[in-house]
């Protein structure tokens, strides 16, 4: 796709890429794209696509970069290497679709798809095409995350909690499509087994879909993970939690850290006095208490959508398997569907 005159002064090609959906994700993508292209990386943005004109309108002026209201239009006008797809779930495999049709890389934003039948139609289209296809799941490229990796010797227990305040953003999905499955998937890349068994309840509190959720996984090497979301909180949190042998890790991805507890000398507590504990250690400057050898890890900040951005360009170029890939991103879906199988299953009994 790259033309002979498309060098750039790094003495590599600069891609062309382009954002399709020009919400607050498809925004969040252009700036980044952009402080790339303003940073002397080799890459170029030169498009816009929004079916609201006034919305593609306005964020092509913002961008300095031509706005087009259909896929098709823009690819009529311009020619695109790689392309974030940032428009609501329900249209992530049509628009995934259009683009790798036409040889362009793409970056989908988070679910990969609304059913598995579309998420199976993207990945195929993937592989008809020759072309990459990477999942917007962006608390895998968390600094802390990364860190965290480094210390994974064989995650047993694991509770997660991600909570936020309501706002009418993403209610085209439920809280575990928009807000749980990022845990969902990075459990999933760490723990590395098959799951057994799950169960899980959800309610609709200020949406017609489910706002707040609380589910638990058995997988078939014995690890067990807790998962609570709730998109109706009166606070922000984001933070996972988990056990392996003789050691506790505490990771909060908001403010990029991780707190590592050697817990060999704390047989028989639980995770509630463990993490009393930690926060007392911490408070008095980090020091062991109670037989506790606690420290935080070294973490190398950084935003997790340009991390996230710039591994997808790598791929592109070096035409390598991305961190997140569709098969990835489908595994996540996949378990967030039979989550709401479990959810359906609980609310059938319970009369709810």
């Amino acid at each position: 796709m790259l033309g002979e005159n498309d060098l750039h002064e790094t003495g590599r090609a600069a891609l062309r890429v382009g954002v399709i959906g020009a919400g607050a994700f498809g925004k969040n993508h252009l700036r980044v794209y952009r402080e790339l292209q303003t940073a002397g990386q080799p890459v170029e943005l030169v498009a816009v696509v929004d079916a609201n004109v006034q919305v593609a309108a306005e964020a092509g002026a913002a961008f300095g970069v031509p706005w087009f209201k259909s896929i098709e239009e823009c690819l009529a006008a311009t020619t695109l290497d790689a392309a974030s797809v940032c428009v609501p779930t329900v249209h992530h495999a049509d628009a995934a679709e259009l683009l790798l049709a036409a040889g362009a890389d793409v970056l989908v934003e988070k679910p990969l798809a609304g059913s598995l039948a579309d998420a199976d139609r993207i990945v195929e289209a993937a592989r008809r095409y020759g072309r990459i296809v990477q999942v917007g799941h962006l608390e895998r490229f968390n600094p802390a995350v990364t860190t965290a990796r480094q210390y994974l010797h064989r995650p047993m227990f694991f509770e997660s909690h991600r909570l936020s305040v309501f706002t009418p953003r993403s209610l085209d999905v439920d809280v575990v499509l928009d807000l749980m499955i990022h845990d969902l998937d990075i459990v999933l890349s760490l723990v590395k087994s098959p799951v057994r068994e799950v169960r899980a309840v959800g309610l609709p509190v200020l949406s017609k879909k489910v706002d707040i959720a609380n589910v638990r996984l058995e997988f078939e090497n014995g690890c067990i993970a807790n998962f609570t979301a709730s998109r109706v909180s009166t606070e922000r949190v984001r933070k996972l939690r988990f056990f392996q042998p003789h050691q506790y890790l505490s990771l909060d991805f908001a403010r990029q850290d991780l707190l590592m507890i050697d817990v060999t000398g704390a047989a028989g507590m639980d995770i509630a006095q463990l993490a009393a504990m930690s926060q007392m250690a911490v408070a008095s400057g980090g020091h062991p208490s109670a037989g506790l050898s606690l420290k935080k890890a070294p973490v190398e900040p950084g935003e997790p959508l340009r991390l996230e951005i710039e591994a997808f360009l790598t791929a592109v170029r070096e035409r390598s398997v991305p961190l997140v890939s569709g098969e990835d991103g489908r595994a996540a879906l996949a378990l967030a569907l039979e989550i709401h199988e479990a959810m359906a299953a609980h609310a059938l009994r319970t009369g709810l």
